[in-house]
């Protein structure tokens, strides 16, 4: 039987049904007056959908933690696009350009120094490539032959044309490998070389070549496992050191001028050159003092060209038999008082070795540098003084350490570091370096195949630290130009005793070698270092104009660092992918990978008419 009083739910029952239903059509209403495009909701939200970079969340592939993504407000900028320069730049050198130079003075080549633009002068575009630009050839046939497209000047061709340097033929250079003073090949010139002086058996491992040409003698000496570090100026022979890099052949552009080498002491096991045309008796000496500083002790000078054979040549040198031979002489005392012994005098050549340490030799009194710190070179000023060695205990200990013979030399403890000269560096931590750069190269492998193949055969690490990238990638098919930035540890002298190359370089500013220059670019942790010192876009872009089309680079940063390098990059024509690090997604530190795409300069001038 039913109750007579009804429940308080009850009794409410029709004015709920009421008020639920007036909310259901209001809201109806509010939803098709949105739809209708009157409503501001749906247009922010495609406004900050399209802002937003989402492949960030997707390729890092970030854990839980990671994975509040910052809402990017509509007013945030897109990503700046940067646009081609004019054609005419297609060559640009932005501290060696012509232009600039011949407003420096010309004695001691000041105007073929380094001279960079102010900020209000940087270009901020991308260099373009030659129309009809290729991919090089690979190594070795790239030593022997060059794309005509990728360097067109033919004037080397013209005013070397006796000498054989080099040949035009069709739309191909070639490099018949002969020189103003080995007109029988670099081959044979370096054989007469190896009858003095120990290149076979890994004794000699780096070496420099002071105003190189087209670098043949450092291309033939890969060919012995010697790295040679050429260098030339800007000048009127067109492209010589373009040429060099395009046959894949580590150089660099560079003068003895009035700025010290930008090479650590004791770097090099071999020296040379090859009629070089540098005034080495001017200023008391002081280009064979700048060159002492950088040869290792026990190294070797060598000199073909005058004055060498002057009795033969003086007068097709249209010089007096006096004046040749007061030059030579000259030269003879000051290698003298340098410590070094002659060792060989033939036809054209002359070598000196350099004594292993000052106890060896009786050298006469000579001004000695008084510097602190001998590897303090990025423009500091030459001087006519002897650097210092390291002290020794013995006469015929070697000064500063003996080294390995290559390629034991590549991962055996550097002197440097056994002596307790670099800061934080100890045997310890050097063989955990190694060990990591294996690892890490292992990884880049896994990322990119081409690494490790010929297909990169110039190879740059933007920051080098102690060469360990380097080391592990090491390979007849390809070479490292290990730059140390200036701001950095100094650790570019224990680069050079594992027997590898580089230089000093301060990334704010350009580097010292043509466009298109190099394939691989590796750089680690050099965004974080330069953050706050100079605009990120700057390096990017110099980056950009060193990097051939179709080349890859390789950051590894902190990740807030890398989206930063990322969104400037995405408007500079690089297919762009950021990845975690190979330990996993809970490491900070990440990895960025870049395709250079291919494109070439427009047959005008504008900079909206690109090819792609």
């Amino acid at each position: 039987m039913g109750s007579k009083h009804a429940s308080p739910g009850s009794r409410r029952g029709p004015l709920s049904i009421f008020v639920v239903l007036g909310l259901c059509c209001f809201f109806y209403l509010l939803g098709a007056w949105q739809k209708s495009g009157f409503g501001k909701g749906d247009s922010i939200a495609f406004e900050v959908s399209k802002q937003t970079d989402c492949k960030i969340v997707e390729d890092l592939n970030f854990e839980p933690r990671h994975n509040d993504v910052g809402i990017i407000e509509p007013s945030v900028p897109k990503a700046k696009i940067f646009k081609s320069c004019d054609v005419k730049f297609k060559d640009y050198t932005p501290c060696q350009e012509q232009d600039r130079a011949m407003k420096f003075p010309r004695e001691n080549m000041i105007y073929r120094e380094r001279h960079c633009p102010p900020e209000e002068e940087k270009l901020r575009c991308l260099i373009p490539a030659p129309e009809g630009y290729k991919t090089p050839f690979p190594w070795p046939k790239s030593r022997d032959y060059v794309h005509y497209a990728n360097v067109p000047f033919k004037s080397l061709t013209v005013e070397k044309a006796v000498q054989n340097w080099v040949q035009y033929q069709g739309d191909v250079f070639k490099f018949p490998g002969g020189g103003t003073m080995f007109p029988q090949g670099a081959d044979a010139y370096i054989d007469e070389l190896a009858s003095v002086i120990p290149i076979a058996d890994g004794s000699v491992r780096t070496a420099l070549d002071t105003g190189c040409g087209v670098a043949s003698w450092g291309a033939y000496l890969l060919k012995r496992n010697v790295l040679a570090m050429s260098f030339a100026p800007r000048d009127n022979h067109e492209a010589q050191v373009q040429f060099a890099l395009e046959r894949g052949v580590p150089a660099i552009i560079g003068v003895l001028g009035t700025i010290r080498l930008p090479y650590p002491s004791r770097s090099f096991d071999m020296s040379q050159c090859s009629r070089c045309l540098i005034p080495w008796t001017a200023n008391n000496g002081m280009y064979l003092m700048e060159v002492d500083r950088v040869l290792r002790p026990g190294g070797y000078w060598i000199l073909s060209g005058p004055p060498i054979n002057w009795k033969t040549y003086y007068k097709t040198w249209k010089r007096s038999k006096e004046d040749v031979q007061a030059e030579q002489k000259k030269i003879e005392e000051i290698a003298e008082s340098l410590c070094w012994e002659k060792k060989y005098e033939k036809g054209d050549m002359a070598i000196w070795k350099k004594k292993v340490n000052t106890k060896s030799c009786r050298r006469k009194s000579l001004n000695v540098c008084q510097v602190d710190d001998a590897d303090d070179v990025w423009y500091k000023e030459m001087e006519a003084c002897v650097t210092p060695l390291p002290e020794v205990t013995s006469a015929t200990e070697v000064a500063g350490g003996e080294l390995k013979k290559f390629p034991a030399r590549l991962y055996a403890v550097p002197p440097r570091i056994a002596n307790g000269l670099v800061p934080g560096v100890t045997t310890e931590s050097y063989e955990e370096d190694n060990k990591l750069w294996k690892k890490h190269v292992n990884a880049y492998k896994r990322i990119n195949k081409l690494i490790g193949t010929s297909r990169y055969r110039n190879v740059m690490d933007m920051n080098a630290g102690l060469g360990g990238f380097a080391a592990a990638l090491e390979s007849r098919k390809s070479w490292v130009m290990n730059v140390v930035p200036t701001i950095a540890e100094n650790t570019l002298g224990v680069v050079y005793e594992r027997g590898l190359i580089g230089i000093y370089h301060d990334w704010c500013e350009g580097f010292s070698t043509y466009p298109r220059t190099y394939d691989f670019i590796h750089g680690n942790g050099v965004f974080s270092l330069y953050e706050n010192k100079c605009e990120l876009e700057d390096i990017l872009l110099e980056m950009d104009r060193i990097l051939r089309p179709e080349g890859a680079v390789l950051l590894r940063d902190e990740v807030d660092v890398l989206n930063k390098v990322k969104k400037i990059a995405s408007g500079m024509r690089w297919d762009i992918k950021l990845l975690d690090h190979e330990d996993g997604p809970l490491v900070p530190e990440k990895i960025m990978v870049a395709f250079k795409q291919y494109w070439v300069a427009s047959k005008g001038n504008s900079t909206s008419n690109d090819e792609r």
